[in-house]
């Protein structure tokens, strides 16, 4: 399993309007995703800091839906108004879940 994780920073009043976007649209756009194996998100409500880790199946399903692809430009669009700085992004391979 393969992992995108992307560190995130928004005003932390917008808190839960970016918790709501995401269930609406990341988490429900990822379901329909090919190899899609889940999403978690991490924040930190002091800080507006957040992390997002989507789960796919293989190395190609996670590169598949890099910056290139249809499915992340319109979750990129949704989200760009909330970043206060620009996003990080990793990618990593899962070797450890319990």
């Amino acid at each position: 399993m393969y992992a995108r994780v992307i560190f995130a920073q928004f005003r932390p009043e917008q808190t839960d309007e970016v918790i709501q976007r995401y269930r609406e649209a990341v988490v429900t756009e990822h379901r329909k995703q090919p190899g899609s194996k889940g999403v978690m998100v991490l924040i930190d409500r002091a800080t507006g800091k957040g992390i997002s880790m989507t789960f796919w199946e293989t190395e190609a399903d996670l590169q598949a839906s890099d910056e290139a692809s249809q499915y992340y430009q319109d979750l990129y669009a949704k989200f760009a108004p909330y970043w206060t700085a620009p996003q990080v992004r990793e990618a990593y391979e899962v070797t450890i879940q319990e």
